[in-house]
């Protein structure tokens, strides 16, 4: 019986389909949370979970696409990686002014379940990260961002319980935020490089 490994492109849209279906559960349990204690880091996440699924979504479907299709979706892409950055400056502003800290224990649970979501999806794309092409690298460079934030959302925890305020909580947004506009450049230099050889 002939098995995926053996054939890297089938291998790949496995790879792809599995994190696309992981980060779209994953969504609506933390956006869950999110709005049930206020939390900037958790709704930024939260969102970022709904862009990583449809960031893999629309790769699932253009992997059999020409080199410079490729190329623009990749361009594509990395402005839909600014979205939860945007996101979170929205709702980062209304949390200043309200000063209330999120509940520390289910922002805590929820980062955590959050990290082995995306610490599995960077895993399984972990072995097609070097695959040629701006769109795999997307897919790779978010689940690593994300489990990096992650960690971050899971201390925000502990400093919230510590110190009961909702700084911990808004900063870990921010840097969310900046983590995620760094990988929508990184993915726009490799989508732009990707269609210049195409054309060339």
């Amino acid at each position: 019986m002939t098995k995926a490994a053996d054939h890297p492109d089938l291998a790949l849209r496995g790879a792809v389909k599995f994190v696309a279906l992981a980060n779209l559960a994953y969504f609506g349990v933390e956006f869950a949370v999110a709005v049930a204690i206020g939390s900037v880091s958790l709704f930024a996440d939260s969102i970022d979970f709904l862009e990583d699924a449809s960031v893999n979504t629309l790769i699932l479907i253009a992997l059999g696409w020409s080199l410079r299709a490729r190329g623009r979706l990749g361009m594509a892409l990395a402005g839909l990686l600014l979205v939860p950055s945007l996101a979170t400056l929205w709702m980062a502003w209304e949390k200043v002014a309200a000063q209330v800290p999120p509940a520390p224990v289910p922002l805590t649970l929820a980062g955590a379940g959050a990290l082995a979501v995306n610490m599995t999806c960077a895993f399984v794309l972990a072995r097609h990260r070097h695959h040629k092409g701006s769109l795999i690298k997307a897919a790779f460079l978010s689940a690593r961002n994300d489990a990096l934030a992650n960690v971050a959302i899971i201390l925000a925890g502990f400093a919230t319980a510590l110190t009961l305020s909702a700084w911990p909580d808004l900063i870990v947004g921010l840097a969310i935020a900046a983590m995620n506009a760094t990988a929508a450049r990184e993915v726009w230099e490799a989508a732009r490089e990707e269609k210049l050889t195409a054309e060339a």
